[in-house]
């Protein structure tokens, strides 16, 4: 089986750790958030992974090279010369997608979190026989998103409902779809969309289906949505009773260290952190609601909460770092300095507190 992933453009939304690396590459949980979703395609049998990428495929592909031995699968890109949506990059793909099999292949959106039941996915769409399947899933406010209708028993999609401004329904797509090689007849090499334009011709045939994902779900391509998806995730591991979780008494709910973090005497870390490879934690550090990517150094009696602390960087002593603050690369933040929301592009130093949200050029 192939799989392609939508990895898309330049990542803004979550710069300014995008400015380092490209976003699929930015680690979530310990692990370049790509990886959680090709470590779930070769579980299930899938053989090769094409990225339909437009930004820094040398940076992607040099990178994913050690990740194709490791794991054994074929990863290719396809390079975009001008964005072409969500649909336009299967048509670019498309000798690369069909092997003369006729087997399905999945498509996957980036940004998206979950516990891939992909296997399930295979199942359903060989028992309804449709042209193509989408997993959804049910979220608090559906008028952010565009609504799926479906019908109860089979989930064969009636019709899609743009950011509805009444109720109509709290399922949504969830970017992960198991479409027929035919799909790939419907879709002109163009700029295009897979959920405005695709998706609603093959419904209106009767011939899509959706199924509803079991679990968690987050999209992640924002700081805010990155950080409560770490919080799901964490979640659905200790749900797993996963081994990879923290245990002792200086941690709290669902914490994740890698294994070569240095952690000082009387720190209180969690819920949900995860610190990553090469991190030091100096004594008395509190930590809760946060991610510190790869050698990162926390003085002594920091406290930091609901952040994002990029790689590289050091936040001084007795700093206070929350509300969302996002430090790039590579940016140290001084002794006894307090950062409320402030975004931080690399390379900078923080010598005076930052006491609104702001970004910090």
């Amino acid at each position: 089986m192939k799989a392609l992933i939508l990895v898309g453009g330049f990542g803004t939304r979550l710069r300014p750790l995008t400015l380092s690396a490209p976003k699929p590459l930015v680690e979530f949980a310990n692990k370049p958030m790509i990886l959680h979703q090709i470590e779930a395609l070769k579980a299930i049998g899938v053989t090769e992974v094409v990225l339909a990428i437009n930004y820094q495929p040398e940076l992607m592909l040099n990178f994913l090279k050690e990740f194709e031995k490791k794991l054994e699968i074929k990863i290719t890109c396809s390079q975009e010369t001008e964005p072409l949506g969500t649909a336009g990059p299967l048509a670019l793909a498309r000798d690369k997608l069909i092997d003369g099999s006729g087997k399905p292949f999945f498509v996957l959106n980036s940004d998206v979190i979950s516990e891939y039941p992909l296997k399930e996915m295979i199942e359903f769409h060989k028992s309804h026989g449709g042209e193509a399947s989408i997993m959804v899933t049910k979220v608090h406010e559906p008028s952010k998103y565009g609504v799926v209708i479906t019908e109860e028993t089979t989930g064969k999609v009636e019709k899609f409902v743009e950011k509805p401004k009444i109720f109509v329904g709290n399922k949504i797509n969830a970017g992960i779809y198991l479409l027929n090689p035919s799909v790939l007849d419907r879709i002109e090499l163009r700029p295009t969309s897979i959920e405005k334009e695709v998706f609603p011709k093959i419904a209106a045939q009767k011939k899509l289906y959706a199924m509803l994902l079991p679990g968690f779900w987050m999209d992640i391509g924002q700081p805010k949505d990155y950080i409560t998806g770490l919080r799901l995730y964490l979640d659905s591991l200790r749900k797993k009773s996963s081994p990879k979780l923290a245990k002792g008494s200086h941690i709290l709910g669902n914490v994740l260290i890698d294994e070569t973090a240095v952690i000082g005497d009387g720190c209180l870390i969690g819920p949900d952190v995860a610190i990553g490879p090469g991190c030091v934690i100096e004594p008395g550090v509190r930590l809760s609601c946060c991610t510190l990517m790869r050698g990162v150094r926390i003085k002594k009696h920091a406290c930091i909460s609901s952040s994002i602390i990029g790689w590289h960087s050091t936040v001084g002593r007795w700093a206070r770092v929350e509300n969302m603050t996002i430090l790039g690369e590579d940016v140290h933040v001084g002794d006894e300095i307090y950062s409320n929301g402030g975004v931080v592009l690399p390379h900078k130093e923080i010598k005076s507190s930052i006491l609104k949200p702001e970004i910090v050029m």
